[in-house]
């Protein structure tokens, strides 16, 4: 299966259209629909159908294979070519809001570095395509377990860190006055959904191995502080790592107060991600975290 064909069968899908699709890979649309075609004859299959362009069935199968065939190419293709150049002099690292703890951001060299903060979803595919040359993921897990990566690519993990984690609620919130909070109590409560900013809630029933958690608002950025606003404003509770909830040490100076939380006993763990050995500014900084192998 030629992978040109493949990437413009998943150009198509996702923009549903053949000349958008033409104009983003810089091809005429008449060379997007001789792709398609010798994939579906490949294939000896229809994998879109044309009004509206959407994937059949089998067309949505060869999807859910595709993104990971495509992931995998250019991971390979990064990984080779970090071999056959020189060793970069700066540092570019993808990170999740969460996972830029205080000490995470004190080991930052001082100069040559490009912070890219994402979704904690994009950051193993950054990495594997060198779109950055280390990551950092975050998330909750088991005193020393390691987190669930997505086997996007080789990548090899090292852990950076643990801290406790913390329920934000707005200060008038009646439960402000407890020393701790089990969260399989507050299930039913109102919640927000900020995967890009928070601890995302489906790690929340994975906690609890249960249901609830459902989200009252959704928020799709990843500031933190917006997401502390929110939470101050009634909009529903958060879990953050207690770093990332230290605005909220002055009982309700903000708006909101973080109670610890108690049980189940999780912590917020932190996870640097590569590809290939470590070399150059990328290796220094992993030295200053002083990471260990997961």
């Amino acid at each position: 299966m030629d992978p040109h064909l493949l990437r413009t069968y998943v150009t198509v899908v996702r923009l549903a259209s053949f000349s958008a699709a033409a104009r983003t890979l810089g091809y005429t649309q008449s060379a997007v629909s001789q792709h398609i075609a010798a994939l579906e004859q490949d294939l000896g299959t229809p994998l879109l159908t044309r009004r509206p362009v959407a994937p059949t069935r089998a067309g949505e199968r060869l999807l859910d294979h595709a993104g990971p065939l495509l992931l995998r190419l250019d991971a390979a293709r990064a990984e080779v070519l970090a071999l056959a150049g020189a060793p970069d002099e700066g540092l570019t690292l993808a990170a999740a809001p969460t996972a830029l703890t205080p000490r995470t951001l004190r080991a930052l060299p001082p100069t040559g570095v490009t912070l890219r903060v994402v979704d904690r979803a994009a950051v193993p595919e950054a990495v594997a395509t060198g779109a950055a040359r280390l990551g950092l993921v975050d998330g909750l897990a088991a005193p020393t377990d390691p987190l669930r990566i997505p086997d996007v690519a080789p990548l090899t993990t090292r852990g950076t860190g643990e801290e406790p984690v913390c329920v934000l609620l707005p200060a008038g919130h009646p439960l402000t006055r407890r020393a701790g909070l089990r969260l399989g109590d507050l299930a039913d409560a109102r919640w927000l959904d900020a995967p890009g900013a928070g601890l995302p809630l489906d790690q929340l029933r994975t906690a609890t191995g249960g249901t609830g958690f459902r989200p009252a608002l959704r928020y799709g950025g990843t500031d933190v502080r917006t997401l502390i606003a929110l939470a101050a404003a009634g909009h529903g509770l958060a879990v953050l790592p207690r770093s990332a909830a230290s605005a909220s040490d002055a009982r309700g100076a903000d708006g909101t107060v973080a109670v610890p939380l108690v049980a189940p006993r999780v912590v917020h763990r932190t996870e640097l991600l590569h590809a290939g050995a470590l070399r150059g500014a990328a290796a220094a900084f992993a030295a200053r975290l002083d990471v260990t192998r997961s």
